[in-house]
């Protein structure tokens, strides 16, 4: 096997493990680390899929240790908290 059929096997892997994994997250996991993602549908949960299935190694690290998303920081959000420099 040569460098290129290789690199194209791991890719085939790469991209299967990302579809299993992400059809379990988009049936399971999307709720579990974004709340907003409760009760939406089958549209939105096929749009993320392709997503999902290419980012799947960030995804299963935040599903297993059950992150929530990052709160946005900017000037009013600090201000309003008292942070305000």
């Amino acid at each position: 096997m040569n460098i290129v059929e290789l690199l194209v096997l791991a890719v085939e892997i790469y991209l299967v493990v990302g579809v299993l994994l992400g059809i379990a997250f988009v049936t399971r996991g999307v709720q579990a680390i974004d709340h907003a993602a409760e009760g939406t549908g089958w549209g939105f949960r096929l749009i993320i899929l392709p997503g999902v299935a290419a980012l799947w190694p960030f995804l299963l690290r935040r599903w297993i240790r059950k992150a929530q998303p990052a709160e946005e920081r900017n000037a009013h959000r600090d201000r309003v908290r008292g942070n305000a420099r």
